[in-house]
């Protein structure tokens, strides 16, 4: 049981981590930027971009 828990533990800290690395890389507007895109095209209007 304790080995579950350290493995589960280091891998939230790994992903906080690297999710601070890509916010100090500013991925997150580029991220967010396609996610907006592929909504659009979701709902039929993505080509007026």
């Amino acid at each position: 049981m304790k080995r579950k828990t350290i493995y589960g533990m280091s891998i939230i800290i790994i992903a906080v981590g690297m999710i601070i690395f890509g916010i100090f890389r500013e991925e997150a507007v580029d991220v967010f930027n396609k996610a907006i895109r592929i909504c659009l095209e979701c709902i039929g209007i993505g080509w007026l971009l």
